[in-house]
Order: C-alpha cells, then structure tokens, then sequence
C-alpha cells in the first residue's frame, strides 16, 4: 500500500496550479494527480451510492411491518364500533402500511445522513514517502487546497487507483483546518 496526501480545490484551474506548485516543490509527475470528484450520490448508477439512502430499503420494510399491525388494529377498532364491513379493516391495514413505508424510509435516511461524507470538487493527490507527507500538505495548504487527507491505498501508473469517493477521508491532523 502507498502513502497518499490529498486535497481538494473547489476549479481544475486551482488544482493545476497545485499541482505545479508540487513539481516545483521536487514531486515528479507520476507521484500527483488530479480528479474530479462527483458531489454525493453521483458517484455511480449500478447501485445505490448515496450514503444517506442507503438505510431506506430497510426502514421502509420495518414502516410496512409496524404499519400494517397499527392499520389492523385501528381496523379492528373501527369494525367492532361502528360494526363496518370487513373490508374496513383491509383498507386501515394497507394505508397504514404504505404509510408507514414512507416514514420508516425518511427516518433511515436521516439517520444516515449524519455520517460524514466526501465534499465534490477537484482532488489533487500525491504519492508520498513518510519523510515527504507534510511537504506535500504543505504545498497543498499554500496554494489553497481545503479538507487536506492521508491516506494508504494502490498508486498504479501516476494515479491514485483504488480511489473510493464513499469513503470519508482521514484529516491529515498536522493541517485540519482547525490546526491551520
């Protein structure tokens, strides 16, 4: 695995301008690359990326399951009152359910949304050695790169190839922005 140093800049044209920082700096070319990185939940169409949606499947199967058991109930109510047809209780029971579908999925994807997220915008990395990591961030710091991050993966011919933009970055706490 290799040492990575990363930030982001908000346009290609700061992140080019970085990156040439670095070079200046003594980075080679194949050790700094940069990316777009897509704002959440566009990272992908095969399955669902969101991390904020990913709970909703779940939660809107515990919404059916409550649902439907309140519906039946209210239904059994309504029909030993006012003495309504059966097909009372059936209905009480399926709009519940659908109900409690909806709010079982908004609740999993409020509580998801709390997990910390990859901000979008243009991500420069540099392949580093122990010795090498703060001069990068520094450099990176200078020229106006934001949420700086280490990181260990794969670096394959000059990039950063097993990059996963659902993963939350690990601030590189010499230069988080409360440090700078």
């Amino acid at each position: 695995m290799s040492l990575i140093v990363a930030a982001r800049f908000t346009t290609f044209p700061a992140a080019e301008d970085a990156a040439q920082r670095l070079f200046n700096a003594g980075f080679v070319e194949e050790d700094v690359t940069l990316f777009f990185v897509n704002p959440c939940g566009q990272h992908g169409f095969e399955t669902i990326t969101d991390a904020n949606a990913r709970g909703a499947p779940k939660g809107a199967g515990i919404g059916v399951t409550i649902g439907t058991v309140v519906g039946a109930m209210v239904g059994v109510g309504i029909f030993a009152v006012f003495s309504a047809p059966p097909i009372v209780l059936l209905i009480a029971a399926g709009v519940s359910a659908y109900a409690g579908s909806l709010v079982g999925a908004l609740v999993s994807t409020r509580e998801a949304s709390d997990e910390e997220t990859r901000d979008s915008g243009v991500l420069v990395a540099v392949h580093v050695s122990p010795d090498s990591q703060l001069d990068a961030a520094r450099v990176l710091r200078d020229a106006g790169g934001a949420a700086i991050e280490r990181a260990t993966g794969r670096w394959q011919q000059g990039r950063w190839a097993d990059f996963d933009p659902l993963k939350p970055p690990v601030p590189l706490n010499e230069f988080s922005e409360k440090h700078a």
